[in-house]
């Protein structure tokens, strides 16, 4: 059975919902549909029988009526369950697992599903009590989501639930309206992570989570754990430890042997997902290994005589496989018929809508595209997979378990066998070196990001287990990692008709690893020991003693680099600029160096910005899916026209329009006459005791050789041309106040931050920086590099010497008393700043005072009252920020202290104000006034 849905209400349309619904599923599964509808719960599914395929069918019934169950997986013990429940006296009308579960709930009720071995998400019907459970399987491997009415309930009508296998089943039924929800899109955009609560990306859909049971009932709906597996784990590995041994390592690969051969429990054919990768490879070797020795075991027929493997294979790209696919079909050549599958760039983007469509919530890269192209080729000739899925998050398969277990062990004082994981885990830890100190500067994904956007979820934090290593397995495997990748494979196999099944996602197999040792998991530098070693024989040596892990996975790199025009389509895109969730100007940016230089920045990033349009578009923009994923025919046709024309994708009208629409809304204008918001208009300052007026100016964004004199003349023109009378006392002094930063910027003297390449010294000595709340200083590669092209390597060498030692004896500032001031007003990227500061990093202006007399040549020479005029002093240029200021040059007499104390609290703003220019006003001294 494929894809369940169902509703249940009072005083509710339950059967037209639930036939919405059906009708919603109408993709998922070859072989027939049903409804089941009594009194107030509706249950729809869709048909795709695995196991007793002629009398299977659902919705299922008990012969008392009492009883209906919709399911959708297997269970793999339904046979040793139905024997006790025979012995019970229950009587059976099919062979099917689907009928073993309603009669254990029959039987047990919900204390029977913590007995089931398998994948499930089910519902069932009590028409005596009238109440609907619904369950889903120990680890989460198929999908169920729900949706409450929240305002349902009074007057004693009950709730209004929908559920479903597929989120787009609860969408369809037109209960509530499709919203995204913007904390799981921060999530994803800034952690990385899906999948690891009840959240899902669409504003009050929920998924229920692993080991969960959601009972409703005209009293309501509640949500329990059918089964303490977690704890029972967490129980299981604080005993002592099972040594490990050869006699382990046997049982070890009975269980496991065990495990496939239970998932080989069908009436369909059988195949096997091949990466070339150790988990993909055991399975399939397994397999093979039972075949030969075994060929008339009826346990396996439905393999049949040959294994048919289908494996994703990339010729000549960084992450091809096909030699170690081709390891295992050389020794496993009488029993594997191999089909090998060529995902390609362009049929990503043929594909890529279907493909957003089938995963229906944001995915972490574009990997699992090679999962979709490998089951649309699958479903030709089978209709059950099994994979490797889970081995990972079971066995330490990633590098980062490394380092929890080396933390574990000198948590715990074991430093002897600290010190030979050190030595084994030496390649391991180069790469992690080599990666945390290369001084490559990583652009934060927060300068992508719209400030408010940013500053709505800025307290949500992630955090993960670092030094318990069976701890952090239990959080990846029901939480943090395998969830997601659980829900990539069932959105891929169900949309082509086919059944995933993951031999190591067993909770009697879990149950066994974490009674052993860690040494089982990790030894001497190997992860997956145990798998390893068990597969000693079985699998050839190139696969089993692989150090390097790659799966299935597109290169994806190489693919945008291929892609780009059509990617960079949709970063210019008006949709796209008005999101609320993007930085758009700061993306194109970063992405048109990308395509300039694509080494120095990695695709993850840019996938989830692109990932999250996309799904807006499909899920949000587009309900009759009548728009192109990657533009309309308009843009296609401009694409051609400045192709032929030799010019770039993104030209830079198209980038201006993105830059002048980037955010949730189009901003109000600021006024010139009022203070930024949270900041006030007039200062008292302390050292004149004089009442200073400082008045932001809003600027449009300025570039690399911009004329700043007609930008300083022009705003100040349109400051005067609507001055109110008492915005400006008349005599009253004025000063043009501009911020170092947009000089630097038309001079030339700002860089983003990919285009400055820090050397060695400046990787080491940025390290030991302090970093500051208002910036990061000389604390990054990338500005220390600056501050060394500035004033010389020896200088800087030994303003960091005589800050040490005033560190030592207490005084602060040393360091700046002597590598000087210049290098003190040196800025590196904010993300919290207006582009392009967010991405640059940038040098003090040259000649400051020089600017400062020129622009104020410019306003005296501008078109403003001629007391305006009279009353103008003259221009300063201002390095501010939250902790402290500095007058970097002016051409007027005034102290700089003076000068500087009128700043004290930062008017212009640390963020994304746009406003670095303003008016100051001495308004006399404060008593006078």
């Amino acid at each position: 059975m494929c894809g369940i849905s169902g509703s249940y209400g009072f005083g509710a349309d339950a059967e037209g919902i639930a036939r919405q619904m059906n009708s919603a599923l109408a993709h998922r599964g070859p072989d027939g549909e049903g409804l089941f509808t009594h009194g107030q719960a509706s249950l729809a599914h869709r048909r795709l029988s695995i196991i007793d395929r002629e009398h299977g069918a659902q919705p299922m019934t008990t012969a008392d009526g009492r009883f209906t169950i919709v399911y959708n997986g297997e269970t793999y013990n339904y046979l040793e369950l139905r024997a006790e429940l025979e012995g019970l006296g229950r009587t059976f009308r099919t062979a099917s697992d689907t009928e073993v579960l309603l009669q254990a709930h029959a039987e047990w009720g919900t204390a029977a599903y913590d007995r089931f071995n398998g994948m499930f998400a089910f519902a069932i019907h009590d028409a005596s009590t009238g109440t609907v459970t619904v369950a889903r399987d120990h680890f989460g491997i198929k999908p169920l989501y729900y949706w409450i009415d929240e305002t349902a309930g009074s007057g004693g009508d009950g709730p209004q639930v929908l559920f479903g296998s597929e989120i787009r089943a609860l969408l369809a039924a037109q209960r509530f309206e499709a919203a995204p929800d913007d904390r799981a899109v921060y999530r994803y955009l800034k952690y990385r992570v899906q999948d690891d609560d009840s959240r899902t990306f669409f504003r009050g859909v929920r998924r229920l989570m692993p080991g969960q049971v959601l009972e409703i009932s005209a009293d309501g709906t509640s949500i329990t754990a059918f089964t303490s597996l977690q704890q029972e784990l967490r129980e299981i590995a604080a005993r002592p430890s099972r040594p490990y041994s050869a006699e382990v390592v046997d049982e070890y690969r009975e269980r496991f042997g065990e495990a496939v051969r239970l998932r080989l429990q069908s009436e369909v054919p059988v195949g096997t997902s091949l990466s070339g990768g150790l988990d993909s490879s055991a399975v399939a070797a397994v397999i093979a290994r039972h075949l030969r020795e075994q060929p008339q075991d009826e346990s396996f027929s439905a393999v049949g005589a040959r294994q048919n493997t289908f494996s994703a294979v990339f010729p000549d790209s960084s992450n091809d496989e096909e030699r170690y696919v081709d390891a295992l079909l050389e020794e496993n050549a009488g029993q594997i018929t191999s089909h090998k599958i060529h995902p390609q760039p362009e049929t990503f983007l043929e594909d890529v809508r279907d493909f957003v469509r089938t995963q229906e919530e944001p995915i972490i890269s574009t990997g699992p595209y090679a999962q979709y192209a490998v089951m649309r080729a699958a479903s030709e000739h089978v209709t059950v997979l099994l994979d490797g899925q889970g081995a990972d998050e079971m066995m330490a398969g990633y590098n980062p378990y490394f380092y929890v277990y080396l933390r574990q062990l000198r948590r715990q004082k074991r430093f002897k066998e600290l010190a030979s994981e050190v030595v084994g885990s030496r390649d391991i830890l180069r790469k992690l070196a080599r990666t945390k100190y290369s001084g490559r500067t990583s652009v934060p994904v927060e300068a992508l990001l719209n400030s408010s956007f940013v500053a709505e979820h800025s307290a949500e934090k992630v955090t993960s287990v670092q030094d318990d290593l069976k701890e952090r397995l239990l959080e990846d495997t029901f939480r943090s990692s395998l969830p997601s990748l659980l829900r990539y494979e069932d959105k891929n196999t169900m949309r082509f008709s086919i059944e995933g099944r993951v031999p190591f996602v067993d909770k009697e197999l879990l149950k066994f690893l974490f009674s052993l040792d860690e040494s089982a998991i990790i030894h001497d530098g190997w992860n997956k020991r145990i798998l390893r070693e068990s597969m000693d024989g079985i699998l050839p040596d190139a696969i089993s003693k692989r150090r390097n892990k790659i799966g299935f996975t597109t290169p994806e790199g190489e693919w945008f680099r291929t892609i780009a025009p059509e990617l960079m389509e949709i970063f210019a895109s008006e949709s796209f600029a008005s999101r609320p969730y993007f930085d758009a100007p700061s993306v194109i940016a970063l992405f048109e160096d990308y395509i300039a230089h694509p080494g120095n920045h990695g695709t993850m990033m840019f996938w989830r910005l692109l990932n999250v349009e996309l799904w807006m578009r499909t899920f949000f923009d587009d309900t009759e899916g009548s728009t192109r994923a990657l533009g309309d025919e308009a843009a296609a046709d401009e694409r051609a026209a400045l192709a032929a024309a030799g010019e770039s994708s993104a030209p830079e009208e198209t980038r201006t329009a993105a830059a002048g629409t980037a955010g949730a809304e189009a901003e109000e204008p600021k006024s010139d006459y009022v203070a930024n918001p949270d900041k006030q208009l007039d200062l008292v300052s302390d050292t004149d005791r004089h009442t200073w007026r400082r008045l932001p100016l809003q600027t449009a964004l300025v570039a690399r050789g911009d004329d700043l004199q007609a930008l300083v003349r022009e705003r100040v023109e349109r400051f005067a041309a609507s001055l109110p009378a008492d915005v400006v006392p008349e005599g009253s002094p004025w000063y043009f106040v501009i911020s170092e930063k947009i000089i630097a910027i038309t001079q030339g003297r700002s860089w983003f931050t990919w285009e400055i390449a820090p050397r060695p010294a400046a990787k080491v000595l940025s390290r030991f920086v302090t970093r500051t709340p208002a910036g990061i200083g000389l604390g990054d590669p990338t500005t220390m590099e600056l501050a060394i092209r500035e004033v010389g390597l020896p200088r800087v060498v030994a303003a960091s010497a005589a800050g040490a030692v005033g560190k030592v004896i207490g005084r602060k500032g040393l360091f700046y008393e002597v590598v000087g001031a210049n290098v003190r007003a040196i800025d590196g990227p904010t993300p919290y700043s207006a582009f392009p500061s967010n991405v640059s990093a940038k040098l003090p202006p040259k000649d400051p005072d020089a600017v400062s007399a020129s622009l104020s040549a410019a306003i005296r020479g501008a078109d403003i009252p001629v007391a305006l005029r009279d009353s103008f002093v003259g221009t300063v240029v201002m390095d501010a920020n939250d902790i402290g200021r500095n007058v970097l040059g002016s051409d007027v007499s005034v102290p700089h202290e003076r000068l500087e104390a009128t700043f004290a609290d930062n008017p212009l703003g640390q963020g994304r104000q746009r406003t670095p220019l303003a008016i100051l006003v001495d308004l006399g001294a404060a008593s006078q006034r």
